[in-house]
Parts: C-alpha cells; sequence; structure tokens
C-alpha cells in the first residue's frame, strides 16, 4: 500500500472508532446514574458515621458530570471494537513472529487490565473511609462531585497499569534488553517499591488491604521473571545449537 493508502484506511480505522465511543456514549449516558451510584457509595456510607457529601458547586456541574460518566463509560463498552480497530491497521505489517507476540502480550495485558481496576474498586471504600476521617469532629465534610469522579479514576485506573507492568517487563526481556537474571537481581528492590506503592493506595487503618493488593503484584513480578527465564534458556539453547551446526 502507498503512503496515501495508509492514510485512508488510517482515516477509516478513526472514524468506526469515533463512531463506536459515539454510541457507547449513548449507552454510557442511560447507565451513567448506575455507575455514579456505584461510584459514590462509599462516601453515602461513611455518611451515616460523619457528616459527608457530595456537592456541585455550580449549576451546570451535574450535567458535566454525567457527560464525563457517560464518555468513559463510552470507551470502556466500546473498547473491544476500537481495540480490534488499532490492531487491524498494525497487524498487516507484523511478520508471523510479531504477529504471535503482539497478539500474546495484547490477550495477557488487556485480563491483567481488568484485574487492576477490579481490585482498585475493591480498596476504594478503604481510601475513601480513611482519608476523610481526618477531618475534625464536629466539622462537615463536603466533596466536590468532578474531584471525586476524578480521583476514583485515578485510583482504578492507576493500579490497572501496576497489574500490566510485568508484562512490560516480559515485552524487554523478548527485546534483548532485560534479562531474567537481571529482573531476579532486583527482587529486593521490586518488593520495595511494590509495598511502597500498595501502602500508598491502600492507606487504611489494617495492612489486610495492603497485603490483598501487594501479593498479587509480587506474584505477577516473579512470574514476570520465570517467563524471562525460560525465554532465555530457550534462546541459549537455540545460540548453541547453530554454533554447533557451524562448527560441523
Amino acid at each position: 500500500m502507498s503512503l496515501g493508502q495508509h492514510l485512508v484506511e488510517l482515516r477509516k480505522r478513526l472514524t468506526l472508532i469515533a463512531i463506536g465511543i459515539l454510541l457507547g456514549a449513548v449507552a454510557g449516558w442511560f447507565l451513567s446514574p448506575y455507575i455514579w451510584d456505584a461510584m459514590s457509595a462509599p462516601v453515602h456510607e461513611m455518611a451515616k458515621a460523619q457528616h459527608a457529601s457530595i456537592n456541585y458547586p455550580n449549576i451546570t456541574a451535574a450535567f458535566d458530570l454525567k457527560m464525563q460518566v457517560a464518555i468513559y463509560a463510552g470507551i470502556v463498552i466500546s473498547s473491544p471494537l476500537w481495540l480490534y480497530q488499532i490492531f487491524a491497521f498494525l497487524v498487516p505489517g507484523l511478520t508471523g513472529k510479531e504477529k504471535r507476540y503482539t497478539f500474546g502480550f495484547f490477550f495477557t495485558a488487556v485480563p491483567l487490565f481488568i484485574a487492576g481496576c477490579a481490585a482498585g474498586w475493591f480498596v476504594l471504600p478503604h481510601i475513601v473511609t480513611l482519608l476523610t476521617s481526618f477531618s475534625p469532629q464536629g466539622d462537615a465534610t463536603l466533596l466536590s462531585a468532578g474531584d471525586y469522579f476524578s480521583f476514583v479514576l485515578k485510583l482504578v485506573v492507576a493500579i490497572g497499569v501496576a497489574f500490566v507492568l510485568p508484562v512490560f517487563l516480559v515485552l524487554l526481556n523478548f527485546m534483548g534488553i532485560l534479562t531474567a537474571r537481571g529482573i531476579l537481581k532486583a527482587w529486593r528492590i521490586a518488593l520495595v517499591v511494590i509495598m511502597l506503592f500498595t501502602a500508598i493506595a491502600t492507606p487504611s487503618a489494617d495492612v489486610i488491604s495492603m497485603f490483598m493488593l501487594a501479593i498479587p503484584l509480587v506474584i505477577l513480578y516473579f512470574g514476570a521473571a520465570g517467563v524471562a527465564a525460560i525465554h532465555d534458556r530457550r534462546i541459549a539453547k537455540t545460540a548453541l545449537r547453530i554454533e554447533a551446526e557451524l562448527d560441523s
């Protein structure tokens, strides 16, 4: 394909992606009340014990929030479509081996990202309860709806991305940048970083939530090291075989 044909193909894919997100946002508009009820449930639960509420600081805040929820829901709902369009545009230019690696990483990263988001959603009530508990007794906690939505979104996405990071370690190993020995050599640093991250992400009074989040990350880290070790061993055997063939 010429450059012009590639651009036409790209425009076609982007148009389909935009249509998919738009249709998903329409569905998200009708689902937004249920999504927002689920997101704001920790605050409403906490309000039973102390004065806390979610507020809309101006006349358009409620509408803006509903639009944001609808758009993000549309992106999630239409994710199979736009992910397919991206891969459909990229895959024809890859070799057979590159296609296997790409699809392997893709189908591994997506479930891990979803699992990470689910873990973030699980620890959300603990974080809301602790952070709002610093309010002096007798004072009310007034949360801006937009700020609270951004906080929940960033928290869930951050933990989702953290679950995907071991996949990038394996990718660096397959690219020849990082060895399994190098990954295992840094295990102490990795454990410290994981514990610090989970302590910040789950600042609850008990450590149960922190360990429930840290254990999967540690398992994923050593799992990435194991996959990298298998790949390094396979590369070493191939190199020895080629060297033996050349000697013979």
